[in-house]
């Protein structure tokens, strides 16, 4: 019996690939808009914040938090909780979130927060070198300029900077927190070109797998005893929703459709942010070398912004 073409369901409208690849485009564009900002600023935070806790307590209260609220977000959204494979996920987690944000904490109560924030983004530096041996991705020739035009601004920044206090060895932890979070960028990285893996999902256990290392620091080297305060509620609540939950969805996005090397050249502005934000909250005032760094901080980012954009494009 023929049906008349009054009875057929009306089409279904489906989102055209044109549509697709920009909802795809849009992931990594938002990234290098607002992870910059939100880590940038998370600094002072994180400076301020390490006053009223100790810093594995601290970073513990931000990373399970966050990846729970990642937990639940997905259950109701109906989205699959399981990564594969687990053990890279659980290394590049405790490396990008455990390891990382420990030693950057140490770090902040032997010296200042903008100088803290920039050795540890020498991070773009070990990303480029291990990611040229470990995913193949050799820089190019405007990445590699870039490259060397961001190592001579935190040269000179923390040249100039080094009279404001601080030590050596304040240095070595925020340069090691740099380490560690390249490493585990790459190897987050190499995990989502050769699997197909939800970035949601795999934010979410690493963000876990890293707050519950932190944790068992907490438990084996506690820390000063808590103060809570107004402001140490608010820290907490910053660390948990911006600069975790949020941020790191979209630097997992980011590294999904952008070299590691390039999509660590292009937060680069993050310490920036923190070097303008601790001199205008905490009085940490750049000198004069320390504003050439700027510069040529600046001029790395305006080579290698448009480098990631069309990365991004392309994927």
């Amino acid at each position: 019996m023929s049906r008349n073409v009054h009875d057929l369901p009306p089409p279904t409208k489906q989102e055209t690939p044109t549509a697709a690849r920009r909802t795809a485009v849009a992931w990594p564009l938002l990234a290098l808009l607002l992870v910059p900002l939100i880590w940038g600023y998370n600094w002072v935070v994180m400076k301020s914040g390490v006053a009223y806790m100790g810093p594995f307590e601290f970073a513990a209260w931000r990373f399970i938090p966050a990846g729970l609220l990642m937990f639940a977000g997905m259950a109701a959204a109906g989205r699959p909780l399981l990564v594969r494979p687990m053990g890279p996920a659980v290394l590049a987690g405790v490396l990008q979130t455990g390891v990382n944000t420990a030693l950057s904490l140490f770090a902040l109560r032997q010296g200042p927060a903008g100088r803290s924030a920039l050795l540890c983004y020498t991070m773009p530096f070990w990303a480029v070198v291990l990611g040229w041996p470990i995913l193949g991705e050799r820089p190019g020739r405007y990445q590699a300029v870039a490259l060397l035009a961001a190592a001579a601004g935190l040269a000179l920044v923390f040249v100039g900077g080094s009279g404001a206090g601080g030590n050596l060895f304040a240095a070595a932890l925020a340069t090691g927190s740099g380490l560690a979070w390249a490493w585990g960028a790459v190897l987050t990285r190499r995990l989502l070109l050769r699997h197909r893996v939800d970035t949601l999902a795999l934010s979410a256990w690493q963000n876990l797998f890293g707050g519950v290392a932190l944790a068992a620091a907490a438990l084996a080297f506690p820390g000063r005893p808590t103060q809570v305060t107004p402001y140490l509620v608010f820290a907490i609540l910053y660390e948990v929703l911006p600069a975790t939950a949020v941020a790191w969805l979209l630097w997992t996005a980011l590294l999904k459709h952008v070299d590691a090397g390039v999509a660590s050249l292009a937060i680069i502005a993050a310490p920036l942010i923190g070097l303008v934000s601790s001199a205008i909250q905490l009085g940490e005032r750049p000198r004069g070398l320390e504003a050439a760094g700027l510069c040529l901080l600046l001029a790395a980012l305006a080579l290698v912004g448009p480098l990631a954009v069309r990365q991004a494009r392309r994927s």
